[in-house]
């Protein structure tokens, strides 16, 4: 039998948590029941089959969506719904959840997050109360509440003959959350969001916001609750829209995918820089130096250049038979259609019509004069026939083609790098041969994510026709407006749950008629640009890179995440300023995380002080934990450096700790991977980014960028800081992927700082 609490604290404590436990179950009573409400609305919907009309099919469909939407967000929620409480100094009682919650009456038991009353749970402090007396964490397990900790705003609640029932103890939230094992998915902050990341979470900053922090100061997680936080607050203008989160890896993005549903937010695209360009997914950087050239904004000038010169006057006049009549296609002529062509300012595609309109005008003149001169008689009337003619004959449609090719991006520029000639004509003087030479490959190469950027640059250097999208788009707009109407008078008469709003249901109605989600209409379409985009890892982006993002937000409405001591990539940024405010100017705010929740001090003094040493611009944080074990490090003979490798992380193992990363120098991962896969206990080996899902994972640097393990592995750092440019962002990132420990396996001479 359990021994009931005696001391007065323990007696307070399990009234509190009995209490508060009560509240929790009238929370998941509402849960249930709003789900159980769905589900029937739902079976309903389903069940209509008898739809007999296409507007009834579409009405059927359009709620059955939104019923499944809604479903996936309670369910999403319905095993930790409530995590704090507010009482405040107007003896108010607010408890703070991941979604808003309501009686059948609309009277409000729990506040949503995002929504302003919630704010002060977050930034509330001893000097600024904000009106709270008292802020209450609730550590729960599932749907039961196993903890408490209060945190004392007004201190008379602590004075002589006080009747406050506060809590004095607890395991704490924060560092419960910091110190869990690690689930191979990025976990939501929501409950343990502090005073520093609330702030940029709920900035009204409309450009570009840098968060610059050290590893582990949850900048990935400040930016997707940003995300959250401004689809939640400003719905209108973003549900239409939508936002874009630009991530590194694939790998990231499945780490990352959970976070935002469970903070009450679905339909967001998420891309790799790989996936930028419609239609192409790639997967492989170039070297280095070849990086460093296509990420360098100078290769802009090369291909703006590139496209002029296909807009060709050639050497000599061309003479024509048109039907037997000789005419003169001359280099005055040509060269006059195509200044008129250039003067409009259109893309090349779509100048190619300006230019073929006045290079025929002139030539139909000379046309008839020679229609005339053989007797013909010539009437202003026959004029359309003529060019008609003209226009249909091929010895003129050559010529004009070859003055003046359409392009696709692709088709472009696979001959531009497959022809030296061509890049080195199109070259600014300030690119030598022999970085020229660098760009050559064969024209049938696999792109390469470094060519995203230079594919979308040509793409609007070329131009579509966008008269049928914008047609359509005025159409859409007229058709909303009445579906809204609609859908008003529809809730009205089926939808019993108060959780459909006309909106959502005209919008659920348009994208049925389309066939596709916003992420599918986004993702297809190059030119779709989105209300917000978060960019994690940024540090890694080129300024051609930077082109085709901003591109994807003209309201240059950003959240940018990253810390350019990381940098890896040969044409990454070293400043934010620098690389950012040629695009933005004065709209550019950056703010500092210094906090590090991941990393113990033990563990982040040691990569700090190797980071220095390497002379890389290190933020200063602060680690909220000291860490159980100091960073170990064992050195030995290169034959024996895969051994005891693996024999570390069968030590790791043993202590389960609980998510393993092995992080390597690429040449070793073939061989640790066999290695460990052959030890029966480990059990499955992942590899790479992709492989976090497994137990052990054995990954690159740049393969754990933005990841966190319970235990890591490092091998060879030496190899890894020789790695090539910006190699030593790459052994900083290692060295500060563990939450718990770090062992160091090694064979030659450690860099300097260990």
């Amino acid at each position: 039998m359990e021994a009931r609490p005696t001391r007065p604290e323990e007696i307070l404590l399990e009234r509190e948590l009995e209490r508060e436990q009560s509240y929790a179950d009238l929370l998941y009573r509402r849960v249930d029941e709003l789900i159980a409400q769905i589900e029937k609305s739902l079976d309903q919907v389903q069940a209509s089959q008898h739809a007999a009309t296409h507007q009834n099919r579409s009405e059927r469909d359009a709620f059955m969506a939104m019923y499944e939407d809604r479903l996936a967000l309670l369910r999403s929620v319905s095993q930790a719904v409530v995590f704090g409480r507010l009482d405040t100094d107007a003896a108010e009682r607010h408890y703070i959840g991941r979604i808003g919650l309501f009686t059948a009456q609309r009277e409000q038991l729990l506040v949503d997050w995002r929504a302003p009353a919630a704010a002060a749970y977050y930034q509330a402090t001893s000097v600024n109360r904000k009106g709270v007396r008292l802020r209450r964490h609730l550590i729960g397990r599932g749907r039961e509440i196993v903890a408490l900790e209060d945190d004392v705003l007004d201190p008379t609640l602590l004075a002589d003959g006080a009747e406050a029932d506060v809590v004095l103890q607890g395991e704490g939230a924060l560092l419960a959350a910091v110190s869990s094992q690690r689930t191979g998915r990025m976990g939501d902050i929501v409950a343990t969001i502090q005073a520093e990341q609330d702030r940029i979470i709920r900035s009204d900053h409309r450009g570009v916001m840098v968060v610059q922090g050290g590893p582990g100061t949850g900048k990935t997680a400040v930016a997707l609750h940003r995300a959250a936080y401004l689809l939640y607050t400003h719905r209108q203008r973003l549900e239409h829209s939508g936002v874009l989160i630009v991530a590194p890896t694939i790998g990231f993005l499945r780490y990352i995918e959970r976070v935002l549903p469970s903070l009450g937010e679905s339909g967001v695209v998420m891309l790799t820089p790989g996936d930028l360009y419609p239609g192409i997914s790639a997967q492989r950087h170039d070297t280095p130096p070849v990086a460093r050239l296509k990420g360098d904004a100078r290769m802009a000038e090369l291909l703006a250049r590139a496209v002029k010169q296909r807009q060709i006057v050639p050497d000599e006049d061309q003479r024509l038979l048109i039907d037997g009549t000789p005419v003169t296609l001359s280099r005055s002529l040509l060269a006059g259609a195509r200044k008129e062509a250039r003067a409009s300012h259109k893309p090349h595609n779509l100048a190619r019509a300006v230019f073929v309109r006045a290079a025929l005008a002139g030539l139909v003149l000379q046309y008839e004069q020679a229609l005339r001169s053989e007797g013909v008689t010539v009437v202003p009337e026959d004029r359309a026939g003529y060019l008609e003619d003209l226009r249909s004959d091929p010895g003129v449609r050559r010529a004009l083609n070859l003055a003046w090719m359409p392009y696709t991006p692709d088709s472009f520029l696979r001959i531009l790098l497959s022809r030296p000639e061509r890049l080195q004509r199109a070259a600014p003087r300030s690119l030598s041969r022999t970085e020229l030479h660098r760009l050559v490959r064969e024209k049938d190469a696999p792109w390469t994510i470094e060519d995203i950027p230079l594919l979308d640059e040509v793409a609007e250097l070329l131009g579509e026709d966008d008269a049928v999208q914008r047609a359509e788009a005025e159409r859409q707009g007229r058709r909303r407006e009445s579906d809204i109407a609609y859908a008003r008078e529809v809730i009205e008469s089926f939808d019993e749950s108060g959780m459909v709003r006309a909106e959502d249901l005209a919008d659920q109605m348009g994208r049925l008629r389309d066939g596709r989600s916003l992420a599918d209409r986004a993702v297809t379409d190059r030119t779709w640009t989105y209300g917000h985009v978060v960019v994690d890892e940024a540090q890694e982006h080129s300024a051609m890179m930077w082109r085709c993002l901003m591109r994807r937000c003209p309201t240059k409405s950003f959240t940018v995440v990253g810390d350019v001591a990381q940098t890896s990539s040969a044409a990454g940024a070293s400043s934010w300023h620098e690389m950012l405010e040629p695009h933005v100017e004065d709209r550019l705010l950056v703010e500092h995380l210094s906090v590090n929740y991941r990393t113990p001090r033990r563990i982040m003094e040691r990569a700090q002080a190797v980071a220095e040493a390497m002379a890389l611009p290190v933020t200063e944080v602060t680690s909220v934990r000291e860490g159980d074990w100091d960073v170990r490090i064992a050195a030995g003979a290169e034959s024996t450096l895969v051994p005891r490798a693996v024999d570390a992380v069968r030590e790791l193992d043993e202590l389960a700790l609980g998510r393993l990363a092995v992080i390597a120098p690429g040449a070793l991962l073939e061989e640790l991977a066999a290695a460990l896969g052959a030890v029966e206990a480990l059990g499955r080996i992942g590899v790479g980014s992709s492989g976090i899902d497994e137990r052990v994972a054995v990954m690159t640097a740049q393969d754990a960028k933005g990841l966190e393990f319970d235990g890591v592995v490092l091998v060879e750092p030496a190899a890894i800081a020789d790695g090539g440019d910006r190699s030593a962002g790459d052994l900083y990132v290692a060295m500060t992927r563990s939450t718990q420990r770090l062992d160091v396996v090694s064979a030659r001479d450690l860099p300097p700082g260990f």
